[in-house]
């Protein structure tokens, strides 16, 4: 399927390149880890290796010097391949993003040549029970001692804690009276340190990434564990946030030209009646119609790539594209299953497990619902609903 967005030379090239990688291993290797709670560490081996992880960070810390728009086209080429790694948004594109927007020369050395190359993981502490997606309510505390701070607080539904070297933790300073207005500080905090526990978080998401709720009880770190300036946080953290909705458009992209392309092929090759389903209305009308909404979906978070990579506000465009993006994969997969009749149930054909992976991107990182508060508020200037 040609599609409607335009590759240049180097894009093809990098299309291409993340392409062989994720055929080597295919959706039944993401399926069987995922469904046996394995990690896919050869994988993300090889596609360190490659320099595909860090193709957007400066080439000073071992990145490709690349921008966002070379990170979407891996990330959504690895899911069209079946693949759709959540990790992929958090550890390089959010955390690596931060960091090497506003951490210091030294954390940058110490933490960004190992994101790019695979060897370093780290996860991201926003959400918590009362505080999903309002960032103003964290109560999450860090307070300044003599040879750093000590956070306290819990972090719930934090993809990946477990294979994670270190989680970059959203925190509210202690020491400044306000309460939830008090500023917000961003630190990195290595999983091994003392104080902190991860408990998992039992969900129906099939993927290898799992969920934790994080405990953090009296957390030492030292002052180099700070990202940019104390009580900054919130304007360090949008650092990542758009990366991040653009690159969940990614990843919702890919499931939906994957479903696609399964589709056809089982429209194509399966007979009743004598003639291939495919040539019914019934099949390939809602089956174009999901095809329409994705290349869409692909043209939106394009756009919003281009415009981040330019140093543009890409905030509209980021949400928009998130926003139609989920829809859009989600309708695909649907159809897809329905394709496949009874066959879209059974794990052979391994459309039924991408569904709650699919659904997901409705709801995070950011909830249709918000998004649409943004696009009400900011691009409509209509009044604040909160």
């Amino acid at each position: 399927m040609p599609g409607l967005v335009i590759d240049s030379d180097d894009h093809k090239l990098l299309r291409e390149s993340v392409g062989k990688i994720a055929g080597k291993y295919g959706a039944a290797y993401f399926l069987d880890r995922s469904r046996n709670h394995q990690k896919v560490d050869e994988l993300w081996a090889d596609l360190g290796a490659a320099g595909l992880l860090g193709v957007h960070l400066p080439e000073e810390y071992g990145g490709g010097g690349a921008g966002l728009s070379e990170l979407v086209i891996v990330i959504e080429e690895l899911a069209a391949h079946g693949i759709p790694l959540l990790l992929t948004v958090i550890s390089p594109a959010i955390c690596g993003s931060i960091v090497a927007a506003h951490g210091s020369a030294t954390m940058k050395a110490d933490w960004l040549p190992g994101i790019a190359d695979g060897t370093k993981k780290m996860a991201f502490g926003l959400t918590e029970p009362d505080a999903g997606s309002n960032s103003h309510a964290v109560t999450t505390t860090a307070r300044k001692d003599a040879d750093g701070w000590t956070i306290s607080g819990g972090k719930y539904f934090i993809s990946a804690a477990d294979e994670a070297d270190a989680v970059l933790l959203v925190a509210r300073d202690a020491d400044v009276e306000g309460g939830k207005r008090a500023p917000l500080s961003l630190f990195v905090v290595p999983t091994d340190s003392p104080g902190l526990t991860m408990q998992p978080l039992d969900t129906a998401v099939v993927s290898p990434d799992h969920q934790f709720t994080l405990f953090l009880d009296d957390v030492h770190v030292g002052p180099e564990a700070l990202i940019g300036q104390a009580g900054k946080g919130l304007y360090h953290v949008f650092a990542g946030l758009n990366p991040e909705r653009i690159l969940a458009s990614a990843i919702s992209n890919g499931i939906g030209r994957y479903a696609l392309s399964k589709a056809v092929s089982y429209a194509k090759d399966r007979t009743v009646w004598s003639v291939p389903i495919g040539a019914h209305q019934g099949i390939s009308h809602p089956l174009a119609e999901s095809y329409v909404a994705v290349e869409l979906a692909r043209l939106a978070t394009q756009r919003a790539a281009e415009l981040f990579d330019r140093g543009g506000d890409a905030a509209e465009a980021a949400n928009i594209a998130k926003f139609a993006a989920a829809d859009a994969s989600l309708k695909a997969l649907d159809q897809s299953i329905q394709t496949h009749g009874g066959n879209g149930l059974s794990r052979e054909y391994g459309l039924a497990d991408l569904w709650f992976a699919a659904r997901l991107m409705k709801t995070a990182p950011v909830s249709r619902e918000m998004v649409l508060n943004f696009v009400a508020q900011t691009s409509l200037d209509l009044p604040n609903s909160y």
